[in-house]
């Protein structure tokens, strides 16, 4: 346990050290670590069990990440960085859109949406599920425009008839949205099972207020069917990555996925 203490606050925060964090396990170029169906399942469980609480307690993340997911050598996965938590109500507080780091992004807060609900975090999830499965990042924009167009390509044009309030969007006017009639998750995960298939677009619903959430994804027939999760004492240990974490590739490759 490391602690810390602010002089104006008055109070000292204590902190548990973690080795890892997700972003340091996905596999990068130079990297042969692959996680299995079963420990995909069961860190997106433990995240979904920990979304759900913080749900229920009226608290919407706004920056889930790979690396904002630490992983002990037991297994136990955290959610971490809570700088841009907020408390949300019903109905929701405005808040600003420029949340959520650009890979991880709902299309709402991309289209300028000061409605922010738990649905942003759940496509965080969406986005976190797909990296996992596929070893790397699922829509790496590198502008709001191109992770606009990114999303799109993958999941087809939105419209009112599936995102009713799609056009009153602030910021729908001001891009020219290609037309791209199909859903393309199926091409881009051919291997992945029907209820894995399901569960991603139950996460990837245009419209927040249809998109999955924390209780529903835990519900879902692909955490029931093999191989099930497996158990969190069983997750791989990873001591070699703890100091590759300050290397200069994975500092670029951070600092790549927090400037947006």
């Amino acid at each position: 346990m490391t602690y810390s203490a602010d002089s104006t606050a008055g109070f000292p925060l204590g902190v548990s050290v973690t080795p890892n964090d997700l972003f340091s396990l996905v596999p990068a170029d130079t990297d042969n670590v692959f996680f299995l169906f079963a420990q995909v399942k069961c860190i997106c469980f433990q995240l979904l069990t920990g979304l759900q609480y913080l749900h229920k307690n009226f608290i919407v993340h706004r920056d889930l990440k790979v690396s904002n997911l630490l992983m002990t050598d037991k297994g136990c996965v955290k959610i971490a960085d809570f700088g841009l938590a907020r408390a949300y109500s019903v109905p929701a507080k405005q808040m600003t859109p420029k949340v959520v780091t650009l890979w991880y992004r709902a299309p709402e807060l991309l289209l300028g949406s000061t409605t922010q609900t738990t649905a942003i975090d759940m496509w965080a999830v969406g986005c976190i599920l797909a990296e996992l499965l596929a070893h790397k990042p699922l829509l790496p924009g590198t502008s709001e425009i191109q992770q606009i167009d990114l999303i799109i390509q993958l999941l087809g044009t939105p419209n009112e008839t599936i995102w009713p309030g799609f056009s009153k969007l602030p910021l729908v006017g001001q891009y020219t949205v290609r037309k791209q009639p199909y859903n393309n998750l199926k091409h881009k995960f051919p291997w992945l099972s029907e209820a894995g298939l399901r569960l991603l677009n139950f996460l990837f619903m245009y419209d927040p207020k249809k998109r999955a959430t924390a209780e529903d994804s835990l519900a879902s027939s692909y955490f029931k069917e093999k191989p099930l999760p497996c158990e969190p004492q069983l997750m791989p240990t990873f001591p070699h990555h703890r100091n590759k974490r300050v290397s200069s590739s994975g500092a670029e490759g951070q600092a790549k996925r927090c400037k947006q």
